[in-house]
């Protein structure tokens, strides 16, 4: 299956054989129920003519679709998932998955297996639009500040649980002077620095235990855990030096949870993350309450280089059309600059910016906002094999920037027996039919 997700669209346009998905970053954002959503979608078409979907051509779907267009392979977003699920369940740790890398409910509901309980999110843009969308449970990973208290007060009262996250005194401060209604209680994180120099008091730092034994006795707070990123994975080449990184991360998280059972203080739990990490545990990690990675979802080339997965488990594509040929300069012009894909890659591949799927002897050397230079990675390009209007398809070094530039998601992908009853009971998907096994993701 595949999302697609297209900057150049507007609210009320549609993409024949498609719908909208309900998508943080989506400027149609479509709510449950909204007229016109599945009445134009393919599957009042498809449904009606056998049990299984037809495929449009490559062809026929590349020709209506706006370019540059985000591409998600919900089948290998499905595989991504269920594994880092299994993966925890069996070491008896929960997942709290981080959702910043998709912002859509759509894979949010695919990554928590439904039970919209338990995940993480930086923004409170996104805590907000994942309590609309009926998640509770839901961890706000960012260093907190007073402009912020008020939103979190709110999103405190109205969910069961409603997390924060601290690494200074101050913020406590904040927190304290907006005591919870109802009588409920702040639920605190302490983000901990484990040498990966971001955010988070450093682990060796003694205040760092002065700071969880305040939050602990501030009277309307509870001490909920010690949360840690160990992004210093990012760093790594290979599997042996990311086990290396999150064996060292998970042993100060837990050398520090010890220290706080031996200062008194209970029932405190313990959560590393980063998709690296989580992607190749080491053992102790069992011993862990959480772990938060969110990048798996999709994961990109770059978590392909650092050794997280194999190309085939990145379940993302930009799509991005030639508009120009200039053979005084050796270079195909196509309609996709830094406004769609991230320049992360820059100096980092031999192919440029990204991978150019099926044409290894082709860079994308350069780009502004919305534009991006293609030439041979030697020789002369032979610009009969990439007519004008022909599509390339681009593999992103990092998949973050991709998504966050979305404005509008769709999506392929399930039986027709489950296109019938979703279409009878006006649920809301998103589709494409351009690629073999088409499926469609209900919301």
């Amino acid at each position: 299956m595949a999302v697609v997700v297209n900057p150049g669209l507007d609210r009320s346009e549609t993409i024949k054989g498609y719908a909208p998905s309900r998508s943080l970053s989506c400027a149609c954002a479509v709510v449950p129920g909204s007229t016109g959503v599945v009445s134009m979608c393919v599957l009042c078409k498809l449904c009606k003519r056998s049990c299984r979907f037809k495929m449009a051509s490559s062809t026929e779907f590349t020709k209506d679709l706006c370019t540059p267009a985000f591409i998600v392979d919900l089948d290998i977003v499905r595989r991504n998932s269920d594994a880092m699920l299994d993966r925890f369940l069996g070491l008896g740790v929960q997942l709290r998955p981080h959702m910043k890398t998709h912002k859509t409910l759509e894979c949010a509901d695919i990554m928590t297996r439904g039970s919209r309980r338990c995940i993480v999110v930086s923004t409170l843009a996104e805590a907000s639009f994942y309590a609309d969308g009926g998640y509770d449970d839901i961890l706000y990973a960012y260093p907190l500040t007073a402009d912020k208290v008020k939103h979190c007060a709110a999103l405190s009262e109205r969910l069961s649980l409603f997390h924060v996250l601290v690494d200074n005194s101050l913020a406590l401060q904040e927190l304290n002077a907006r005591p919870l209604k109802q009588g409920k209680v702040w639920h605190v994180w302490l983000k901990l620095d484990c040498d990966n120099g971001r955010a988070g008091i450093p682990h060796s730092n003694p205040a760092a235990l002065d700071l969880a034994k305040e939050i602990s006795e501030t009277e309307g707070m509870e001490l909920t855990g010690i949360y840690a990123h160990c992004g210093n994975t990012y760093g790594c080449k290979g599997e042996v030096q990311i086990k290396a990184v999150a064996q060292e991360t998970t042993a100060i998280v837990l050398q520090f949870v010890e220290k706080l059972k031996a200062a008194g203080i209970q029932d405190v739990k313990s959560s590393i993350g980063s998709t690296p990490s989580c992607s190749h545990p080491v053992s102790d990690m069992a011993m862990l309450n959480e772990v938060h990675p969110g990048n798996y979802v999709f994961y990109d080339v770059q978590q392909s280089l650092i050794g997280s997965c194999r190309l085939e488990d990145i379940a993302v594509r930009v799509l991005t059309r030639v508009i120009g040929h200039y053979p005084h300069r050796n270079q195909l012009l196509v309609d996709c600059g830094w406004a769609a894909l991230s320049q992360d890659g820059g100096g980092r591949l031999p192919t440029g910016y990204a991978i150019i799927e099926s044409h290894p002897e082709l860079k994308l050397v350069s780009m502004t906002q919305e534009h991006g230079r293609v030439e041979p990675v030697s020789g002369k390009l032979d610009f009969n094999q990439f007519p004008l209007g022909s599509v390339l398809s681009l593999m992103p070094y990092h998949v973050l920037m991709e998504n966050r530039c979305s404005r509008r998601s769709y999506v392929r992908s399930i039986s027709a027996t489950e296109a019938k009853t979703a279409f009878k009971n006006k649920q809301l998907f998103i589709c494409r039919t351009d690629l073999p096994g088409t499926q469609i993701s209900k919301r």
